[in-house]
C-alpha cells in the first residue's frame, strides 16, 4: 500500500504550534519539533513552580495555560503569566508522558498504566483508559472516520498501540508490537509511526490500524520519530540515526559518530535535523545525506529533544543546563545553570520558554524586562 492519505480517511493535524500554544509534545503531530517564534538572544527567568517528584514530562501550552506531568503522580495546571498552580489530577503512577490538549481537553498518560481524559479549565476526569503497563510515551490525535471523531493514539509497555474515542476512550482498534512502545506515535499523511523496542519502526494505516510497512532499525528505539517529507528521522540504542522513506520503507542514510545511543526525539527545520545523543552532545545533520554540519558539546548526556525557534535551539542536558545555540552554526548563544538534570523537552510560545528538570520544578523562562 502506498504511504500517503488514506482513502475514506480524513485526516486533519491536532493543531499546530503558534505564536501562543504549544498543544503537545514537539508542538504539532508529525513532531517536528519546530516553534512558531523566535527567541532572543537573552532570557531570564521568570518563574518556577514546585511539584513532588522529577519531571521528565514535556510541557504543553494552550491558552496561557501549562500543562504538565511530574513523577508526583499528578498532572499539573499552572498558569503561564504567574506561575500558579491553576489544578492538579492526580493518577496512580508517575506522569512521564506528555500532554496532548485540544479541545477543552487535556489527554496523558501514566506510569499506572492508563490515558486519562480530563477538563482542561477544572481538570475534572472525563474518563479512563487502562492498559496492563505503564505509558511513559504521550499521545497523539487525529480526526477519524466521521465528522467530529477524533482519535486518540498512545503506545504502551504492554506492547500494544491504541487508537482511542476522544470524546468517551473507547477503542477504535489496538496494534500489536513484540515489545515495549516508548515514543510517541507520529502523524502525518494518513499513516502512523512509531518505533518499538522490538527494533522495528512501524508504519500503520490511521483508518484501521493495519501494518503498512515495518523497517528494521537493529536496535530498540526509545525516542520519537519525526516526520517530514515523507521521510522518517529517527535515532536508537545502537548507537545510530536514521533517516527511513516510508514509500519505499528503506534507509536512505545512517549517521554514527561514537558508540553512544541517542534517546533525544529529533527536530527537523529546512535542511537540518537535530537531536541530543547520550555522547554529550547537540547534533545537526543535513537532512538530504546524514552529513554532519556542526554539534555541540555538553557536560552529560542529551535525551532532553531540541526545540528550533527561528534561528535558535533549545535544549536541556543531564549537566543541569538549558541551553540555546545558533540554528546555524551550533554556536552557544545563552545557557542557565539548574544544577540537577534536564530530560524534559522545552515548550516554546511567544515571550516564554518552558521546561521541567530532575529536580522537581517546572522552569519558565523569558525576555529580559526592560526597565
Amino acid at each position: 500500500m502506498a504511504i500517503g492519505v488514506v482513502a475514506g480517511l480524513s485526516v486533519r493535524l491536532a493543531g499546530q504550534p503558534t505564536v501562543r500554544d504549544w498543544p503537545m509534545f514537539r508542538g504539532e503531530p508529525s513532531l517536528r519539533g519546530v516553534a512558531a517564534v523566535s527567541l532572543p538572544d537573552r532570557l531570564e527567568l521568570r518563574w518556577k513552580y514546585r511539584t513532588e517528584g522529577p519531571v521528565k514530562s514535556s510541557p504543553a501550552i494552550v491558552n496561557g495555560v501549562v500543562y504538565v506531568g511530574s513523577d508526583d503522580e499528578h498532572l499539573h495546571a499552572i498558569d503561564l503569566t504567574t506561575g500558579e498552580k491553576r489544578w492538579v489530577l492526580a493518577t496512580e503512577g508517575p506522569v512521564e508522558s506528555s500532554p496532548l490538549v485540544w479541545n477543552g481537553a487535556v489527554y496523558v498518560g501514566s506510569g499506572d498504566g492508563s490515558v486519562y481524559a480530563c477538563d482542561a479549565a477544572s481538570g475534572g476526569q472525563r474518563w479512563r483508559f487502562r492498559t496492563d503497563d505503564q505509558i511513559p510515551g504521550a499521545p497523539n490525535r487525529v480526526a477519524s472516520g466521521g465528522p467530529g471523531k477524533v482519535a486518540i493514539l498512545a503506545g504502551s509497555y504492554d506492547t500494544r498501540l491504541y487508537s482511542l474515542d476522544a470524546v468517551t476512550g473507547g477503542t477504535n482498534w489496538v496494534y500489536q508490537t513484540d515489545n515495549y512502545i516508548n515514543g510517541a506515535p507520529a502523524v502525518a499523511d494518513g499513516v502512523t509511526v512509531f518505533g518499538g523496542c522490538d527494533a522495528l519502526l512501524h508504519v500503520l494505516s490511521l483508518k484501521n490500524g493495519e501494518k503498512i510497512k515495518e523497517v528494521d532499525a537493529g536496535a530498540y528505539i526509545a525516542g520519537s520519530v519525526a516526520l517530514v517529507g515523507g521521510r522518517a528521522y529517527f535515532g536508537h540504542y545502537g548507537n545510530e540515526f536514521l533517516c527511513v522513506d516510508l514509500e519505499e520503507g528503506r534507509v536512505v542514510w545512517t549517521f554514527k559518530d561514537r558508540n553512544f545511543p541517542y534517546f533525544s526525539s529529533p527536530a527537523v527545520a529546512g535542511d537540518r535535523v537535530l537531536f541530543g545523543g547520550r555522547d554529550k552532545r547537540l547534533h545537526c545533520l543535513r537532512t538530504s545525506d546524514g552529513e554532519e554540519l556542526w554539534y555541540f558539546a555538553t557536560r552529560g548526556k542529551v535525551d532532553s529533544s531540541p526545540v528550533v525557534a527561528g534561528n535558535r535551539v533549545v535544549f536541556g542536558s543531564d549537566d543541569g543546563r538549558l541551553y540555546v545555540v545558533s540554528l546555524d552554526r551550533g554556536e552557544s548563544v545563552w545557557s542557565y545553570e539548574i544544577g540537577e538534570p534536564i530530560t524534559s523537552s522545552p515548550a516554546v510560545v511567544e515571550g516564554a520558554v518552558v521546561v521541567g528538570c530532575d529536580d522537581g520544578f517546572v522552569y519558565c523562562f523569558g525576555s529580559p524586562k526592560t526597565e
